[in-house]
Order: C-alpha cells, then structure tokens, then sequence
C-alpha cells in the first residue's frame, strides 16, 4: 500500500494554513499525495496515532500536540531531542520525530538578512521560545535574555542554555532592557503588554521576529521602534518546506527538487 495520506492535527485546527502550503509544494514536485487537517486533543493523540493504517506516511503537529508527538516517536531529530517537542512526524515501522521549527526560524532570519546575532531577546517561555533559543544557537549567539511572566517557569530554557553553551538570564517583562540585536516574540497571538512595558523593550530591542502573524501587525509589531517587525509567516513556511522534505527523503536537510518553485509556490498561497 502506498503511503500517500498526510495531515495536521491539532487543537483547535480549522484556522491552520498547512493544508495549503502542503497542496501547492506537492502539485509542483507531482506527489500524487492527500493532506488534510484534523482536530485532535491531547487526550486523543495517542491512540489515534496507533489507529493510523499503512496508507499514512506523516503527520504535522501544532498546539497543543508537539509535546505528545515527541513521546510518541520512536527516535528524534537533533532538534527534536534537545527542545524536546516534535512538530512532525514520519510513519512507517518505526515513527521518527523531528522539530523543524528551529529550521524555519533560521530560515526565515536569514532571508531577512539576520543571520549571525550575538545578544537575543526571547519574549516568553514556552515550547516555541526553545525552538527559538536553538535556533539562535545555531546562528552563534551567545547571549540570550529571556523575559517570561514567571521567570520560574523558564528554568527549562536555562538548562538548555547550559547544553548549547549560551548564557541565559530570566526575567520578568518589566526589568531594565538591555540592548540586544533581535527580539523574538513568542507569545499567543494577540498578546497585547502595557506601554511602559514594550517601550523599553523596544526602544533596544533591535529586529523583532513576532511568531505572530495574524493579524499583522501585531501589537506588539505596532509599537516596535527598535528596528523593523517581522512577521511569523515565514517561519510556517519554512518549517512546512522543512517537513515536506523530511516526507520526501526522510531529512529536513535534503533538498527538494526545484525547490525554489516549491517555495514560490507556498509563498504564493499564504
């Protein structure tokens, strides 16, 4: 039986653009493949993943299943296992995990021309704000200043800062602002923070990547004066490269075939 079923689950799903970018890159490369979305809790993940018959090849995870879908997965990608969440997975005899949100946050950089920061800022401190701490890691930062509601609940980030060699400092959102060369937002879409909260952190906040896309700008890109605002929509784009590749060669490294058509093409859609 060929495996030619996909999908994104999560909770909620019906406001998810991967069934588009994924449609587009798959009429270009000629996949004969399906891609749908479905909503499925936490609760469900598991066994629902165990339901899955031999005609599904992979699977797309958002919120609030990237914790799930690592547990589930025989084996990890670098990525998946130093931030410990899993935002793909591959099917087959054994289920393979990887994370390519770290890929597509440098991706997204870089083709803005941010490539080689030393001092980041992450706003939050969540599973999104580890991806982004190894992210920035890979592009050789050294230093990165972590602002969380509750600096208690960051304690992960710290360790992980510990693995990769870079200094993390947690803090709340109100503390004295360091500058810094990038800010990376990665806050529930609609986040809004009081003024004498955000100026600080604006005025030396550098570029500010905001995982947040819609709407745009966000609040947060609004009142941005540090240096320019980038949306999130890169990103969803080049993870979603990032995991048709690992669909196709099993390796979020290997590249598509014209796969500058393939981004054309997802670009196109978003």
């Amino acid at each position: 039986m060929s495996r030619s079923r996909l999908a994104v689950w999560g909770d909620p799903i019906a406001h998810s653009k991967s069934p588009l970018l994924h449609a587009a890159a798959y009429r270009v490369l000629g996949f004969d493949w399906e891609y749908d979305r479905r909503q499925v809790t936490e609760a469900e993940f598991a066994g629902a993943v165990r339901d899955l018959d031999d005609s599904w090849r992979g699977l797309s995870l958002t919120m609030p299943l990237k914790d799930e879908a690592f547990r589930v997965a025989d084996s990890h990608d670098a990525h998946a296992e130093l931030t410990g969440v899993a935002n793909t997975l591959l099917l087959g005899e054994r289920i393979e995990g990887f994370n390519t949100d770290v890929g597509g946050i440098v991706d997204a950089l870089g083709e803005n021309g941010v490539v080689a920061p030393d001092a980041v800022r992450l706003l939050g401190a969540g599973a999104t704000a580890a991806s982004a701490l190894v992210a920035v890691s890979d592009m050789g930062a050294g230093r990165v200043d972590v602002r969380a509601r509750r600096p208690d609940r960051a304690s992960a980030l710290v360790a992980l800062g510990e693995k990769l060699g870079v200094t993390v400092t947690v803090s709340t959102f109100d503390e004295p602002a360091s500058t810094v060369e990038l800010t990376i937002a990665s806050l529930p879409g609609g986040t809004a923070l009081d003024e004498s909260v955000v100026r600080p952190l604006a005025d030396h906040g550098g570029v500010l990547f905001d995982v947040a896309y819609s709407p745009w700008p966000s609040a947060l890109a609004s009142a941005w004066t540090g240096g320019e605002a980038i949306a999130g929509l890169g990103m969803l784009l080049h993870q979603a490269v990032r995991q048709i590749r690992v669909f196709a060669h099993g390796d979020p490294a290997a590249v598509l075939p014209d796969e500058a058509a393939v981004v054309a093409a997802m670009r196109a859609v978003l």
